[in-house]
Formats: structure tokens, sequence, C-alpha cells
């Protein structure tokens, strides 16, 4: 059973889902936050708010710690590098704040080009002065957009209702995607001085922080205002004071702060900014939805999914389709590792016919398959590159659109201190798995289960010695698939076992005058000798 730890408040929904899912769910009370880092050692999970600061120290002390769960979008709170090293999943909720996110920016873009929290104070003093309050009209104005994600491509979307133009910049964006919402997409530098409103959707990391520093802030048009609803730190706060003072920009509207709550309020208090106190996720629906999302998500996680939102898996989502892929990518990586000697040294993978999206999976996937054996559950897609590259394994990946004789094809040429191997697999029917070629024959078989793999020479009476001297053990033979080599020399012999034989078996098997190895793979559990 899995336990699971929660340390900052979560909605009920999210916590019944965890507790419905048979798991040991304890919820740290605020009282209880200090112990945070002496209990969590013996917790599988953890699941966060913005409350807890998920440091390195605190990471390597939960020393069964598999999954963080995030519930929200933003990762800031959390050392994903450090995660990421000791093969701890960071999951998160990136579109259950989505459209809260996206309404409180308009909320507050409004509020700013009307004046209208001053003149809401303004009346509520006993004032009536409207001409004091004269706004701007959106409509006809140019909307930049900086991080044109999820919710940046709805804040677009709501601006051409409201016949604004919109541009964008964003680094990593497709170009088709800002064609087919009709948005042009420019740099930076191009961008800022365009825009009559700008509007920030992007995550804090090391590249965006101070994004708009004095210099990017000095290329905006002394009337334009500023929108952020992201994250604190992405505008640099002491040059958007500056800035307003000097009157080179008209307003400024803020959900967030580089500190929490501001250490000074002289930048909340100015007269052309309007603040809220991070409520951009706070809407009944979306609380629901952050813990219902990241509470499923967490236990997809521990159960082996990757059909997670992970942040720092080397790859996205794959779905169905591409799981399956990955367990074949894993299972050959696997039964290549069992039976070479000593430390690796080279993986090769050759992909034949799969589509883009699955080809870093892919190979990722039978990099962990080709690691575990030697490292057990210490390797997972998180760090299975991580840990390669550290012990100095090389890792190919070669790939082709057509030219072998099935659609989809995936090779594993495995080099290691003592030898190497080579095989490949297919999916049949784009579900059974299958290994086509092993050792350079034409042997078709499934990579799982406890498999005896035997080279001989391709002589009479080899299968009976083999299956005598299993049958007297107890030893019963699921499956047996043959292939002999071409010059009729050596056969290759797979057998699916449902027992395993002892050592003292196997050695005797492999001193069979006709036997020139027998290797015991079992692909259910950890490594077996031969």
């Amino acid at each position: 059973m899995a336990r699971i730890l929660i340390s900052d408040p979560l909605h009920p929904a999210g916590i019944e889902i965890l507790r419905t899912s048979g798991a040991d769910v304890v919820q740290l009370s605020p009282e209880e936050h200090d112990q945070l880092a002496s209990i969590i050692g013996d917790f599988d999970a953890l699941v966060v708010r913005s409350g807890t600061r998920v440091t390195a120290d605190l990471l390597r002390a939960g020393e069964k710690l598999r999954v963080v769960g995030r519930a929200g979008i933003g990762v800031d709170n959390v050392d994903v590098k450090t995660a990421t090293s000791l093969g701890i999943l960071v999951v998160n909720a990136p579109t259950a704040n989505l459209i809260s996110a996206t309404e409180h920016t308009w909320a507050l873009l409004l509020a700013l080009s009307r004046n209208v929290p001053a003149a809401d104070a303004s009346v509520k003093a006993g004032e009536w002065k409207r001409k004091k309050f004269l706004g701007r009209e959106l409509q006809g104005k140019m909307l930049g957009v900086i991080g044109f994600g999820r919710i940046g491509q709805q804040v677009a979307r709501r601006a051409q209702a409201f016949g604004m133009q919109v541009i964008a910049f964003d680094p990593y964006l497709d170009q088709a995607v800002a064609e087919r919402l009709d948005v042009e997409l420019l740099a930076l530098p191009e961008l800022l001085p365009r825009a009559d409103v700008i509007t920030l959707h992007t995550p804090l990391t090391e590249q965006t922080k101070n994004l708009l520093d004095a210099e990017q802030l000095a290329l905006m048009k002394p009337d334009a205002l500023l929108v952020n609803c992201a994250r604190g730190g992405v505008v640099n706060e002491a040059a958007l004071l500056e800035a307003l003072d000097e009157d080179r920009l008209g307003g400024a509207a803020l959900d967030v702060f580089s500190v929490e709550p501001p250490e000074s309020l002289e930048l909340a208090r100015h007269p052309k900014v309007v603040v809220t106190p991070h409520i951009g996720a706070q809407t009944k629906e979306a609380q629901e939805r952050v813990a219902t999302e990241t509470a499923k998500m967490v236990l997809a996680a521990l159960e082996g999914s990757l059909a997670v939102t992970a942040v720092n898996l080397p790859f996205t989502d794959t779905g169905a389709h591409g799981e399956r892929f990955l367990h074949l990518g894993e299972q050959l990586g696997r039964l290549a590792s069992s039976l070479v000697e000593g430390g690796l040294r080279r993986l090769e993978v050759d992909l034949w016919g799969l589509e883009d999206e699955l080809r870093v999976p892919v190979s990722v996937a039978v990099l962990k398959g080709a690691l575990t054996p030697f490292l057990g559950e210490a390797v997972n897609y998180v760090n299975a590159e991580g840990i390669a590259e550290s012990r100095g394994v090389e890792v190919v990946r070669s790939t082709h659109q057509s030219g072998s004789d099935y659609p989809h094809l995936i090779g594993v040429r495995l080099s290691a201190e003592q030898g190497g191997i080579d095989l490949a697999g297919a999916l049949f029917g784009e579900r059974d798995p299958r290994v086509m070629r092993f050792r350079g024959f034409a042997l078709e078989f499934k990579p799982e289960g406890r498999l005896l793999v035997v080279e001989n020479l391709d002589v009479p009476g080899v299968v009976g010695k083999l299956g005598s001297l299993l049958g007297g053990a107890g030893i019963n033979i699921a499956d047996i698939h043959l292939s002999r080599s071409r010059q009729k020399e050596y056969a290759m012999a797979v057998l699916r076992l449902d027992q395993l034989p002892d050592e003292e078996l196997l050695a005797t098997l492999s001193a069979l005058p006709e036997v020139r190895s027998a290797r015991l793979v079992d692909l259910e559990g950890s490594r077996a000798g031969g």
C-alpha cells in the first residue's frame, strides 16, 4: 500500500480520490509542517502546493519517495533537477486552472484600462469624480502575449473577440500553431515596441527570470499596459517601478510578486498599478480541478503509468498506443542486457517506421531496460539518461522511415566489456510484443516471463535432452522456439519456463556436449546467472 503525504491544504475532492484508492494518506496540519523533513522518509509520494519548498535536502530525506505532486502549474518551489537525479517523478496539473487564470488576466486588464479599483474606492469614499477616471478601449489595440502556451492561447482568443490584434513571443512554439490562431510570432525586441498591452504567461526559470528588465521595459510604448498573472520574478520589479515613476509606462496589473507577500508595498501602492494577492487560480472550479487532477496523476505515477503530466520525463505523454512500444523497447533492452557480461559500453537503438513523437520515448525505454538488470528499481524513465551518462554508456539512436520487413521495428545492439548482442522486436497487430531477430537468428518469441536461452550445435537430440533434464527437475516448458543458422552449424532455442531452474541444473544444462551456452533470463524479476 502506497503512503502519500500532503503538506499543504488540498481540496477535499483530491484527498477523497487518494483515500479511495486504498493509499495511506497523511495530511499535515500547519502546526505539523515543521516535521516534514523528519517524516518524509516513510512516504512514497508527496503532494504540495505553493506553501512547501521541496528542496534538495527534503528530496534526499525522502528515501522511499517516487513521486512529487505539485497541485498547480508552477514548479518553481520544487528542485526538479535534484528530483530528476534521484529518479523522482514530478507531476503537476497544468490545465486545471487554465480558465481561471485566463479570466483573471482579463479581469485585471479591464480593471486597469478602465480604472475600476480607483473608481470603486472613490465612490465608496463619497466622491463622484467621473472625469478623473478617463479610461481606454481595447478594441483595435495590439496585444502582445509573452509565452504562448495553453493560457496564452486562451487569452489570445478572447482578445480577438474584443477586436484586438495579437502578436506573440515564444521561442518554443511551432509557427504552425501561431498561424492557425491568426497570431503573428515575433522576437521579443520586435514585439515590445508594437504592443499596446503586454501580458505574461511564462513559468519562472533561469531563462525567464527578469525577462522584462530595464532594457526591455524601455522598448515598450510610454502608454502601454503590462499584465502579469504568470510568476513573480519574470518582471524586474525595481525596473518596473522606475518606469512607472518616470511615466515611461501607462500602468501595470499584477497578481504575482517575486516575494509573496511583497516585502515592500511601494509598487503595489503605486497609483498606476492594480494588484491582487496571487488569486489567478482561486476559483471554486479551479481548486477542485487542481486537486483532483493532481491526485489522479500521483496515483497513476505510483502505478507506473507514463500517461501522466510529468515535468521531468524526457518526453511527453505517449498515450496508450505509445506505451505499448515503450513496453516492447524496455523488454528488448532488458533481454539484451541480461545476456551480456561486464559493464555496458554502448547501446545502439535502431527505429524503423515509428512516429516522430515516439522516437525519443522508445529510445529511453530501451535504455531503461538495459540498465535495469544491473540497477533494479534505482533506474527509471526520469533518470535513465543521466545514469547512462554518469557511467560512460554511449547511447546512439538511428531512425528510418521504412525499409524493414515490418511496419514498425525496434532494433537493439548492445556492447559490453565482454562481447555484445543484437536483437529486434515488433508489435503484432499493434499490441502483441514479439522478438523477431535474435543474435543473427530468425527467431520469433514473446519477450516476457522466464526464458532459457540455449545456443547449441545443430545436431539431433538436443531438444530431447533439454526437455528430459527440465522435466526431471519438475520444471514445465510453457513454449519453445527454435531456429538454425543458414549454414546449419548452430541452432538457437528459447524456452519459456513455468518455474526457475536452480544453479545446479543450469550448470548441468550448460555442460551438455552439444550446448555452447545456456543462459536464464527472468523478465519478471532481476538478472539471473548461467
